[in-house]
């Protein structure tokens, strides 16, 4: 069988926690791909010669072959059934009920707490950047957050569903977004967070990010 030709499309500093997510899912299911990068600073983004331009104008932006896709979680959830188990590690959960809720923290992740992606954007994450105290709106938001990954990991297990999954990542940097600035993290959650930090695809991102900062 013919390997596909995988390219990963980022932002040329690899801050995107979008990015991240495709990575890591990448690095999972042990497939080869290469990386390119677009500066979002200078708005290669919005150019028409860009390959995402006609999609949705964003990274990530996937290339398998001659097929191209944006949005994270469209990805993840792609690469999932297009390198399916068993001959590739699961991007989700086995159960369809778990998968639905695996699916669900990721949309809830890209759609709701704007306070704290606003207020702890990924600067605090990859460039060890520190920001003021939250707002009012914030500190909302954070506990909506708090009260919200407690009752998911009420459970009291290191994932989770009980095995690792990219919903594992996407919510762990969320947490982590106020755990690196310094802010005041429930300890079951600050755990949580660092324990999914440690996993070898995560660490491998951190890394590619550390070295194009600055």
């Amino acid at each position: 069988m013919t390997r596909p030709v995988i390219t990963l499309w980022s932002d040329n500093h690899f801050y995107s926690p979008y990015v991240m997510s495709v990575y890591v899912a990448l690095q999972e299911k042990g497939l080869a791909f290469s990386l390119k990068t677009v500066d979002l600073a200078k708005g290669e983004h919005l150019q028409s010669g860009w390959k995402g331009y006609g999609l949705t104008r964003r990274v990530p932006l996937l290339e398998v072959d001659t097929f191209e896709l944006t949005e994270s979680s469209a990805i993840t959830e792609y690469l999932d059934e297009r390198f399916a188990p068993p001959q590739w590690e699961r991007l989700y959960p086995h159960d369809i009920e778990k998968r639905a809720r695996a699916r669900q923290i990721q949309a809830w992740i890209r759609s709701d707490l704007m306070p704290i992606r606003e207020e702890r954007s990924t600067d605090v994450v990859f460039g060890g950047v520190k920001k003021p105290a939250l707002s009012n709106a914030g500190e909302k938001a954070a506990a909506k957050l708090y009260d919200t990954a407690s009752a998911l990991l009420s459970h009291g297990k290191p994932n989770l569903f009980g095995e690792w999954s990219v919903a594992d990542t996407d919510l762990a940097l969320m947490i982590n977004r106020l755990v690196l600035n310094g802010d005041d993290v429930p300890e079951q959650l600050a755990d949580y967070a660092s324990f999914q930090w440690q996993r070898a695809s995560v660490q491998r991102f951190l890394a590619l990010s550390a070295k194009h900062t600055g």
